[in-house]
This record gives C-alpha cells, sequence and structure tokens, in this order.
C-alpha cells in the first residue's frame, strides 16, 4: 500500500501549485506571523505552512522549527490534503496506524498531535495545509478549529494575491515590450515612408517648374495638388510618430483650428469622383482638438462613404453642432448601407462586410477599428445607423 493517498487529479494539483511560484522562496513575515497566531491560539509548540509537491512537503513558515521540508512519504500533510474539505486532527499519531511507525513520529520530531487545514485555492485544488504539532496528546476545541480555519484561509488569500500580482507584473512587461517594440516599428515605418514621399515631393517641384516654362497650367494645377498632398502626408507622419512615442499626448497636445480647414485638409488627400458631392457644415467652427486624431477620424469615415457608395449620383453630408462638454459630428452618405446586425461588429479589429468598393477592393477590417480606437481616446464615442440601400450616418462625439 502507499505511505500516503493517491489524489485522483494530482497532475492537476501540482500545475496549479507550481503556478504560484511560492515554492522554495525564502521566509515571509506575513506568512510567519499567521503561523505565530495559529500556535498562540491553539497552545502548540510548532505551526507550518505546509506545501506538498511530488516528492515532498516544503514549508513557507516554520518559526521554531529547523528544518524546512520533509519527504511526502513521511508526511502528515499528504494524508491531510486527500479530503480537502476536513480539518484532519490526530490526538494521538503514536495510536494511529497510518503514523506509528513515522519516523516523525518514532524519531526526536516526536509527533504526537497533529491538526492541518487543507489550504484550497479558487479551482478547488488543496496545495498544502495550515497545520498545528505538539508533543502530548491534544483535541482542539470548536473554537480552536474554526480560527485555524480562519487562519488558513488567510494564507490562502495571500498566495492568490502573490499569484495575481506576479500574472499583473508578468502582463505589464509584456505591455512595455510590445509597446518598444510598436515605437521601434512606427519609427521605421514612418522613415521608410517618408523616404519616397520625399521623392515624390522634390520630382512634383521639379515638374512644376517645367510645367511652368511650357505655361501648361492644368497639369501645373494637378502638381500643385500633388505637392500640398505630399507636405501634409509628410507632416501627418511627423506627428503620428510623436503620438506613438508618447500617447498621452493625443489629449494633451489639443490645437486650435478651424473646422473647415480641418475638413478641407482632410478632402485635399481624398480623392473625390466627379459624380460625388460633398457637403460640409455651415458657418465658421473654431475647434479646440488633437488635429492628427481629427484628421485620421474623418479621412476614415469620408474614404469609405465614396469607396462604398453605388448611386449614380453620391452625397456626403457632414453636420456639425456642440454643447457645453461635446463636439457632435454626423457623417451621413447615400451609400450602398449596412445591414443592421453588423452595426456594431463594423468597429471591431479585422472585422469586413466581405463586400467589395466601387474600385473592386476589399477592406481589410482596420479603418473602422482605429477610429473607434482613436474617438475613445479622445474621450468620445462612435455608432451608425443604417439600412441597407439607404446610405449610412455616422455619430460622433468628441470630449472639448
Amino acid at each position: 500500500m502507499p505511505l500516503f493517498p493517491v489524489i485522483a487529479n494530482e497532475d492537476e494539483r501540482l500545475a496549479a501549485l507550481n503556478s504560484y511560484g511560492v515554492l522554495d522562496t525564502a521566509a515571509e513575515i506575513d506568512f510567519d506571523e499567521i503561523t505565530t497566531l495559529a500556535s498562540a491560539i491553539c497552545h502548540t509548540p510548532v505551526a507550518l505552512i505546509s506545501l506538498v509537491d511530488a516528492e515532498r512537503q516544503w514549508f513557507k513558515s516554520h518559526p521554531g522549527v529547523d528544518v524546512s521540508e520533509t519527504p511526502k512519504d513521511q508526511s502528515f500533510c499528504a494524508h491531510a490534503i486527500a479530503k480537502p474539505a476536513d480539518i484532519m486532527e490526530i490526538s494521538d499519531a503514536r495510536s494511529d496506524v497510518r503514523f506509528a511507525n513515522n519516523p516523525l513520529v518514532t524519531g526526536d520530531t516526536n509527533i504526537v498531535f497533529y491538526a492541518g487545514v487543507p489550504l484550497v485555492n479558487e479551482d478547488g485544488f488543496a496545495l498544502g495545509t495550515l497545520c498545528i504539532i505538539d508533543h502530548q496528546q491534544k483535541k482542539l476545541t470548536a473554537e480552536q478549529a474554526n480560527a485555524l480555519r480562519i487562519l488558513a484561509k488567510q494564507v490562502m488569500d495571500k498566495l492568490e494575491l502573490r499569484r495575481k500580482m506576479a500574472a499583473l507584473e508578468a502582463t505589464n512587461q509584456e505591455l512595455v515590450d510590445s509597446n518598444v517594440f510598436i515605437k521601434k516599428f512606427a519609427s521605421m515605418a514612418a522613415h521608410d515612408i517618408k523616404n519616397p514621399l520625399s521623392s515624390i515631393l522634390l520630382t512634383s517641384q521639379a515638374l512644376k517648374i517645367r510645367l511652368h516654362k511650357l505655361q501648361d497650367e492644368g497639369c501645373g494645377k494637378l502638381v500643385d495638388l500633388n505637392i500640398t498632398s505630399t507636405n501634409r502626408l509628410i507632416t501627418m507622419l511627423d506627428e503620428m510618430l510623436t503620438y506613438s512615442q508618447t500617447p498621452a499626448t493625443l489629449l494633451a497636445k489639443k490645437q486650435r483650428a478651424s473646422l473647415e480647414d480641418l475638413l478641407q485638409r482632410v478632402l485635399c488627400m481624398v480623392v473625390i469622383p466627379h459624380s460625388f458631392e460633398v457637403k460640409l457644415p455651415e458657418g465658421d467652427h473654431m475647434l479646440n482638438i488633437s488635429s492628427v486624431a481629427f484628421e485620421q477620424i474623418f479621412l476614415n469615415l469620408i474614404s469609405n462613404a465614396i469607396r462604398y457608395n453605388d448611386k449614380e449620383q453620391g452625397v456626403l453630408q457632414i453636420r456639425f453642432d456642440q454643447d457645453d462638454d461635446y463636439y457632435r459630428f454626423e457623417v451621413q452618405d447615400n451609400g450602398m448601407g449596412i445591414t443592421e446586425q453588423y452595426h456594431e461588429k463594423i468597429f471591431a479589429n479585422n472585422f469586413t462586410l466581405k463586400i467589395t468598393d466601387r474600385y473592386n477592393k476589399k477592406g481589410n477590417g482596420i479603418g473602422l477599428s482605429t477610429v473607434k480606437d482613436l474617438v475613445k481616446a479622445l474621450k468620445g464615442s462612435i455608432h451608425v445607423k443604417s439600412a441597407v440601400g439607404e446610405g449610412a450616418t455616422f455619430y460622433i462625439t468628441i470630449k472639448k
């Protein structure tokens, strides 16, 4: 017969025990105070926090005892954890057939009385015990047994807190590592994109000089548009790179700007078909806002409104209103529309409707997800109302 009970889910129990990262760690005052209190309440010379692994029982707290572990086949606690819901109490181990010949009973340790409360985690696994030991016969009172249960729960609470803190630190480190990677990637991508943009700018400027000599005003206007758009893209890249390195500046670095100017800058970066009409808000409204975030939001929404419009005459209406706390925008089109079941899903990362646009291309599911993230960063909200064939209206609020 085995010297200790065989637990059916022992592999899972051991995995749970190891997940706490507590085995073979140094003594800690928080745990020693609990064992000291257990000894005082139960009037025993020894109290231990014992964790039972595959080959041994290891003591996280053992004040007054020289050894820090004993073999599992001598462990009283290996028996106690077999019944996680009960206190195992042995008044006289010398007369118990399980322990009468145990070296811890017959030897210098001279264990006579033992009581152990299993340390049961949130998943129901008994990791070890809070136990007390005496060298003479004893019986716990109901009050002592209840106190021992309470103290065992405190031990388990501390172990759970330890594990959750370790998990939080690991997650935080992953976020730090991820943030470092994103910063490096953003920097690399910005430089890689700026190089061809700079080339486009230089060649456009050279072409403008030639066209001026040839007095070709029509082509000259197209080149001017190319130069303006390229300059704006380079500026946006610089701003985006700054925000990627210090995301908090997205809220902190607000600028006072004209709504009309902001929208015109966006429209300069979009190819608008001749059959498409864009209606801007009336009046001159001044906003205090992150311009790069605003432009990214409306660049996505306007581009989508154009791409997914199947009407002979496309119409995009942008409306603006405000109150004491928020700027409020509506972006309404007369395009394909969106089925109601997808009104929330379209803002999920990598979600697409699997339809082709007017240029016979499919979306990548990044645009609206990015828009929602930006709006959220600006402490605002976005939602859509739409019906198939009747276009869509996006409602955006942005905190002032």
